[in-house]
């Protein structure tokens, strides 16, 4: 029987104009006034028209959570379910949605104030590595201060995350393919998050989280949970910990997924998936006319 995972990609698969097909649709169109009481600006006009508030942290992250929730639950009204969901980074929150664990807009007001908060956390740094020796990169990094793995993507693909001169560090001793500094705020997902993720935990804590109505594989976790008090201890962790993505894929197979659907812009996690695990089956769904007829 054909088992589904749908997946949903954070920061970094932002892109201009996306979503501009949704406002045809009425229901999207509401979420998206909706959205504009919550934040105070509009989604719609930032993803249209200027792409480097685009791209900060500040606004990247609500977009991408109210856009691909909005894809998601096209994809639920035509009938489509899945049967484990997990997301990159931010799209954990998407997956979360899902599943049921928290409503639309406790999500939309969690993903509001963790981006304000992102944004405020500055002095690190992030860089991404491709193609390298992994021993290699756990032996320097076990030997540097104040560098962690951040993202464990793939197999030939990580992100570093720590202070200028640590990170500067590995990428200098490790030989790879290419490595490439992020434009990124601060060193998230790393232990110089700390302070941002107290006072973020103090957020989270005034939340319910339900029991999901699908398993949710989580970041710090790849282990599939259901208890919404687990869920969100280990979403309280997100933002210090590292995004084991690599490990989330590799267990696809083992627990029957036979298909990868990855809803939201880009196709990164489709990418990783491909090239992590082999005979799954991938879909795209980056806007409405990718939803099935």
């Amino acid at each position: 029987m054909k088992q589904t995972a749908w997946v949903f990609p954070g920061q970094g698969s932002q892109a201009l104009n996306m979503g501009n097909d949704l406002l045809e649709i009425a229901s999207a169109k509401a979420k998206f006034d909706q959205a504009a009481e919550i934040l105070g600006w509009s989604v719609s006009e930032i993803c249209q028209e200027d792409e480097e508030r685009l791209s900060r942290t500040l606004y990247t992250q609500p977009c991408l959570y109210v856009i691909e929730s909005i894809l998601a639950d096209l994809l639920l009204e035509k009938g489509e379910k899945p049967d484990l969901v997990a997301g990159h980074s931010l799209g954990e929150y998407i997956a979360l949605y899902v599943a049921g664990v928290f409503d639309w807009s406790a999500g939309l007001q969690l993903v509001k104030r963790r981006a304000e908060i992102m944004d405020n956390a500055a002095g690190g740094m992030m860089a991404a590595l491709l193609n390298f020796d992994r021993e290699q990169l756990d032996q320097v990094i076990a030997e540097t201060p104040d560098v962690v793995l951040a993202n464990d993507n793939s197999p030939a693909q990580v992100v570093i995350s720590g202070t200028p001169e640590a990170v500067e560090t590995v990428m200098s001793n490790v030989k790879a393919k290419r490595a490439v500094p992020l434009k990124v705020s601060g060193a998230f997902h790393s232990p110089l998050m700390q302070a941002a993720s107290a006072e973020f935990q103090e957020v989270l804590e005034s939340v319910v989280f339900q029991t999901a109505n699908v398993p949710v594989a989580s970041n710090v976790d790849p282990v599939p949970a259901t208890d919404g008090e687990v869920l969100k201890q280990r979403l309280i962790q997100q933002m210090t910990g590292s995004v084991r993505w690599r490990e989330i894929v590799l267990q696809l197979p083992e627990i029957g997924i036979t298909k990868v659907v990855e809803i939201g812009p880009g196709n990164v996690l489709t990418g990783l998936v491909k090239r992590t695990v082999k005979d799954i089956e991938l879909q795209n769904i980056r806007n409405s006319g990718e939803l099935p007829g």
